[in-house]
């Protein structure tokens, strides 16, 4: 499975996860822990918002393939 590294923000950009966020009551800009699975096709399939580490795996393990 391919990794990529979005160093100047293009991709999170493009997928909107890259948002204004609320920290200990400062506004500051950074990523919205976003799943998207993404066929073969280059189609998205699913996007599960606002993950949690702990969770994530387990909702969307039913779509990965090997």
């Amino acid at each position: 499975m391919p990794l990529l590294a979005d160093t100047e923000r293009r991709v999170a950009s493009a997928y909107c996860v890259y948002k204004e966020k609320n920290l200990y009551g400062r506004k500051v800009m950074g990523i919205e822990r976003t799943t998207f699975i993404i066929g073969k096709d280059g189609i998205i399939q699913r996007i599960f918002a606002k993950v949690k580490v702990d969770g994530t795996s387990k909702r969307s393990s039913g779509h990965w393939e090997a």
